[in-house]
């Protein structure tokens, strides 16, 4: 998928609700902002109705203030998520300016971003994440930044998922079908589970 022609990554999501569940608390959020592009995963609380009103509310703050830096689009799911169970999120903001890519994590969605060329530096880069629940308890944060080229590929995964699925990534593969892959042979089926892929593929000419 994309978000039209300026887009700067070429996303894909798979996701799955608990069996027994009418909806998801696990959503994703691709938000286009002048030169960038915002994209996040949310996992709100447990499972069920009240996880996904959670989950909804920090969507629309993310998605109304993409463009913000890191710590303020945080700093506004918090507010927005005051009253409900609160939700843990992971975001990256792309600027296709500077080809740079600003990350953070509040609880336990990974993140990892595999380089297409690695040259000599280190194939793949994982968020630092610190504990803490938006809308309940936010820490400091201090988000890091990253120099990113054309093919670099963000993987967002949300605890529904297990780890160890990296070493299998082929990052030459379609961004869906990497998504539809890992969700498919790692999903738990005893949570909501997520699985969001974002390809840099920089600003267009």
């Amino acid at each position: 998928m994309s978000e039209g022609p300026k887009a700067i990554v070429d996303w894909a999501v798979a996701t799955l609700a608990l069996e027994g569940e009418h909806e998801s608390g696990d959503l994703h959020v691709v938000a286009p902002f002048d030169g960038g592009a915002l994209v996040a995963a949310i996992d709100g609380l447990g499972h069920g109705p009240e996880a996904a009103v959670a989950a909804r509310r920090a969507a629309e703050a993310l998605e109304r203030h993409s463009g913000q830096p890191a710590i303020e689009l945080f700093d506004r799911c918090h507010e927005n998520l005051r009253g409900t169970r609160g939700a843990v999120i992971t975001l990256a903001s792309f600027n296709g300016a500077s080809g740079t890519m600003s990350w953070a994590g509040v609880g336990n969605i990974e993140g990892t971003l595999l380089r297409a060329d690695p040259g000599d530096g280190r194939p793949r880069e994982s968020v630092m994440l610190v504990g803490g629940v938006p809308g309940h308890q936010l820490p400091t944060l201090r988000p890091y930044d990253l120099r990113v080229s054309p093919g670099d590929t963000l993987i967002l995964a949300t605890d529904g998922v297990r780890g160890g699925y990296l070493d299998l990534v082929a990052v030459s593969d379609p961004p869906q079908q990497l998504a539809d892959q890992l969700l498919a042979e790692y999903g738990r089926g005893t949570d909501d589970a997520l699985v969001l892929v974002a390809r840099y593929v920089g600003t267009a000419a």
